[in-house]
């Protein structure tokens, strides 16, 4: 894939992921808290606070998509971050067996998104100068 199709798909992922994080994850949590909400039993802080969190990285991704070239390094602090995020819930899935629903929920969906936006990403771009 050459860089031009690369870029075109990325922005597609970018808006996709970042609405997804703006709007969806909220909606998730309480179709199926199981799989997508820590701490579900009752009002949880630590859920409100990462609902706000993945809104936030929503906005930007959406702003990233504009110009994905320009955002590289938002892009590839999404993709690590998904990866040591979706990783350190799957050793904690595995040991507490209340969150094993997370296997099957928000932790695929993290490496999901670390694997398209990794691939995605164009390898060599031109230095600027």
């Amino acid at each position: 894939m050459n860089t031009e199709s690369r870029v075109k798909f990325l922005r597609v992922a970018l808006i996709v992921f970042g609405f997804v994080c703006l709007v969806g994850f909220y909606p998730l949590t309480i179709v199926w808290p199981a799989g997508w909400a820590w701490h579900h039993t009752r009002q949880s802080m630590y859920l409100q606070m990462i609902v706000g969190i993945y809104a936030t990285l929503g906005v930007f991704l959406l702003y990233a998509s504009r110009d994905p070239l320009a955002n590289r390094s938002l892009i590839w602090f999404t993709v690590w971050s998904s990866v040591v995020h979706g990783g350190i819930m799957t050793a904690q899935s595995i040991v507490y067996p209340e969150h094993r629903e997370h296997l099957l929920g928000d932790v695929p969906a993290l490496l999901i998104v670390a694997a398209v936006l990794a691939f995605l990403m164009p390898r060599r771009i031109p230095a600027i100068r």
